[in-house]
């Protein structure tokens, strides 16, 4: 069953509705990690310490991410994720979590984890869904190039043609959902499309989707382990594949 379709809200827009959510939910913020020993005590130390639990999932890496990450924050949640993927350390990550609300945020320092009360207040307003928009109107981008961002404006035009989401950033990984939504998500993708293929499924479910601006830095340490051309074809070949796909919620 396809949703109504409706314009992608941003987070100030939305009205209050708080009887969705507890009072005073509890959160859970989930981090995929590959080799950010260097970088975890920037993004550990931005996080709120509301933030009732961290998630640290870590995918096999060589330097002392795991060790490092027990030191700066002795309660973090370690899953070991043997699979290869950012798409399946997320997928273990939250199935991992406990909190009424789950957001996902990178490891590399390039988000800023004061933004996680943004989310965390779309969520409790009303949105069962919130993305991280670093184009739409109060958010940037120091990180990205012209061939990402031509890359990413095309992604979000065939979603809006195939789909009718309109989003203005369809590549971004910082995100909330609320627990009693993910089974409507149901992420079966291991690779970096994970994101994109989130972005769809929420609006194919008819989640209330509201966009939080962000502004993304440049990652702290150590070398991206994004591919610009392989995982933009892997994006568009899941716009594909979803839109052939039958859906039922």
């Amino acid at each position: 069953m396809e949703p109504i379709d409706s314009d992608v809200l941003l987070a100030a827009d939305v009205e209050p509705s708080r009887a969705n959510l507890a009072e005073v939910p509890t959160v859970s913020v989930v981090i995929p990690t590959l080799n950010e020993a260097r970088n975890l005590a920037f993004v550990f130390n931005s996080i709120p310490s509301w933030v009732n639990e961290v998630v640290l999932v870590d995918g096999r890496s060589v330097d002392d991410t795991v060790r490092v990450a027990k030191v700066l924050r002795p309660d973090v949640r370690i899953v070991q994720e043997l699979r290869r993927g950012k798409g399946a350390a997320i997928r273990a990550g939250l199935a991992a979590a406990s909190g009424d609300i789950r957001i996902i945020m990178d490891g590399d320092g390039s988000m800023d984890g004061a933004d996680i009360q943004a989310f965390r207040d779309a969520l409790i307003d009303g949105a069962d869904y919130a993305k991280g928009s670093r184009f739409c109107a109060q958010g940037g981008s120091a990180d990205i190039t012209r061939l990402r961002r031509f890359g990413d404006w095309g992604i979000c035009l065939l979603i809006r043609v195939l789909f009718g989401a309109k989003y203005t950033d369809g590549t971004y990984g910082f995100k909330a959902v609320r627990s009693d939504c993910l089974e409507k998500i149901r992420i079966d993708t291991d690779g970096f499309e994970v994101e994109l293929l989130i972005d769809i499924r929420a609006h194919r479910a008819g989640l209330r989707t509201v966009e939080v601006p962000c502004f993304e830095t440049n990652r702290i340490h150590g070398r991206s382990n994004l591919h610009a051309l392989s995982d933009g074809l892997r994006c568009l070949r899941v716009v594909v594949l979803e839109r052939l796909r039958s859906y039922d919620v």
